[in-house]
């Protein structure tokens, strides 16, 4: 006789904690986020270098925005993850579950029984927010999200080209009608001729989904970042990267990474 045996999905986390949305569509709301551990992609300008790899602990905060952190091991139980989003669900205080990192998709075997269990629970809509290079793992959980904000990885500011990956991964979540926009982190190094071209790769799956040209915010402390050193564009610079851009799209705007300025990391 064959037993059967049953494995308990777990995750490895970064951290989970309740706190204002800094970029894109949702700039200011206040959301519970889910920090997943592994990235498979190594950008220059990212503010997260310490999620890509999977550490030993995951510190848990206990009251929603008060960064009362508690540490845990890893890897994490799905049951364990839900106790913890409950306790920061507070009535009325949240809009959203963010998924972010590191690349939450390289957690997919994971999501696919988490999430429905955590809509349930919550009552809260999923946002994924990911570096958009995956489409091989995106599928099985576009069904189970809201909201996908993709990260556009221009080469001159990240380092990385991935104009294939984030063609396929676009075409996906507009043809899922998932909600879907484009976060592009732009610097003084960004080369026009790569916005262009991602322009006209958004317009080619459709000219309506919304572009935001997410200007590097240094924090005051430039050791935090890991890489090389990235500079904040000009005020001429973003100007011009905007209506180039509006040449091929409907909605084109130009904001901070405004959880830096709110000391939100």
């Amino acid at each position: 006789m064959t037993l059967k045996t049953t494995v308990t999905p777990t995750a490895r986390l970064i951290e989970v904690f309740s706190a204002i949305q800094g970029e894109g569509l949702n700039v200011g709301t206040r959301q519970i986020f889910i920090r997943f551990a592994l990235c498979d992609l190594r950008c220059h300008f990212c503010d997260s270098a310490h999620t890509w790899n999977a550490p030993a602990t995951c510190r848990i905060e206990q009251t929603p925005g008060l960064r009362d952190f508690k540490i845990y091991s890893n890897p994490v139980s799905l049951p364990m993850l839900l106790e913890w989003v409950e306790r920061q669900n507070l009535p009325c205080l949240h809009d959203t579950i963010t998924l972010t990192g590191g690349e939450p998709l390289l957690h997919t075997p994971f999501l696919v029984e988490f999430l429905p269990q955590v809509r349930s629970v919550t009552n809260l809509p999923v946002y994924l927010e990911t570096g958009g290079h995956r489409p091989d793992l995106l599928n099985s959980i576009l069904p189970l999200i809201d909201s996908v904000g993709m990260d556009f990885k221009m080469p001159s500011t990240s380092g990385e080209n991935r104009w294939r990956e984030h063609a396929e991964f676009l075409q996906l979540c507009w043809t899922s009608q998932v909600e879907v926009f484009v976060k592009i982190i732009v610097s003084q190094t960004t080369n026009p001729t790569e916005l262009e071209r991602s322009a006209q790769l958004v317009a080619s799956v459709n000219p309506s989904i919304p572009v935001f040209l997410q200007s590097v915010t240094p924090l005051d402390d430039p050791s935090a970042f890991k890489q090389l050193p990235v500079v904040a564009p000009s005020p001429s610079q973003v100007l011009n990267w905007q209506a180039l851009m509006k040449r091929f799209l409907k909605c084109v705007r130009v904001v901070p990474q405004t959880h830096k300025m709110l000391n939100q990391l």
